[in-house]
């Protein structure tokens, strides 16, 4: 099933409106998909990308989903389609210099729609990921552009907390929210690390029971720089192959910065996803402790084995909902992770 019919079954009303829109001309040129979950955001991204640019939906309002435009647009390999993603150790989208801005750059990105294209499909997308993660400088350096970008254009931000977002740039969008009450974790090691929770909270207690779990979520989490750093030397590896056979070792150091800015802004994301996935497993807790049935928390899949066996006491609840919360402010305040996941494992397992 393609994405535009997996989402036309979810969202049916929001996407035919879309549809209409490009059918009748009255599509618009930026919008801000609102949703928890990251998938979705980037799939239905994919979504107004293809309705905006397919040939047959000018006549129908519906991609055909199997066109060569349709097809490298979902697998982003269309050549006027550009993406901005936070990098770095601040996990921010940055604002770039003026004159000469930096690969990764919202100044960077925005100039890639006034060159000529090299595509035979005329419509150039660009889409910004995580797009609160924009400062207040960035999203200035953004505005004309949102409001009067080039011609045959299409702008899509997406974000978890448009809150975040200044009101001027939310409206020069048009909204998609795509709400939701469940989150998704993909970082490598996630099944461990509900694992561990399961056994620090079911399976044992003391010191013992304690080290063991931390040990797993240390790991989990010392591995997440590397695991980031391998996707992104991934999803680079046809640059660095055509660095290589073009033997310019200027371009070849850029490309590296490149990487290694991507692979830090990968990695900020993936701990913070970590982080929030074990506060999650904590919130299921506190839910079951207040009498709530198991088919209807938002994330039971965090219980890898299964609707937990034991009852689990009020006090329990809010026992290892406040050592979640002790955990994320300890992490505020430059505490080693290591010894702050080590003493959250402690303190509920004595």
């Amino acid at each position: 099933m393609s994405l535009y019919s997996q989402y036309s079954s979810l969202y049916p009303e929001l996407v035919k409106c879309l549809g209409n829109a490009r059918s009748h001309g009255r599509f618009a040129h930026a919008f801000l998909v609102c949703s928890p979950d990251p998938v979705v955001r980037k799939d239905f991204s994919i979504v107004l990308a293809q309705i905006a640019g397919c040939p047959a939906a000018l006549e129908t309002g519906v991609p055909d989903t199997d066109c060569p435009y349709c097809r490298k647009v979902a697998d982003q390999s269309y050549p006027e389609l550009h993406t901005l993603s936070p990098v770095g150790k601040m996990y921010q989208i940055k604002v770039g210099d003026r004159v000469n801005p930096e690969p990764n750059t919202l100044r960077n990105f925005i100039s890639a729609f006034y060159l000529t294209g090299s595509s035979v499909f005329s419509r150039k997308i660009g889409m910004i990921f995580e797009a609160d993660r924009m400062n207040d400088e960035a999203q200035n350096a953004l505005l004309k552009t949102l409001e009067e970008p080039p011609p045959e254009t299409t702008l899509i931000l997406s974000t978890g907390n448009p809150a975040a977002l200044l009101p001027t740039t939310i409206s020069r969008c048009q909204q998609i929210p795509l709400p939701g009450n469940s989150c998704r974790y993909d970082f490598a090691g996630a099944d461990e690390v509900f694992k561990a929770m399961e056994f620090l909270c079911f399976g044992g207690k003391g010191l013992i029971a304690a080290e063991q779990a931390a040990q797993t979520l240390i790991r989990v989490a010392n591995g997440l720089a590397d695991a980031a750093e391998k996707k992104i030397t991934e999803e680079y590896h046809d640059q660095l192959l055509a660095a290589a056979r073009a033997e310019d070792p200027a371009y070849v150091k850029r490309l590296e910065a490149r990487m290694a800015d991507a692979s830090y802004g990968a990695y900020m994301r993936d701990r913070r996803v970590f982080l929030s996935a074990v506060v999650t497993f904590c919130q299921q807790l506190f839910l079951l402790s207040r009498g709530t049935d198991f088919s209807l928390l938002p994330n039971p899949e965090v219980f890898v084995s299964g609707k937990p066996e034991q009852n689990i006491s009020v006090a329990y609840g809010d026992r290892i909902l406040k050592e979640a919360e002790d955990l994320m402010m300890t992490l505020r305040f430059n505490v080693p992770e290591d010894l702050a996941l080590r003493t959250f494992a402690v303190n509920l397992a004595i």
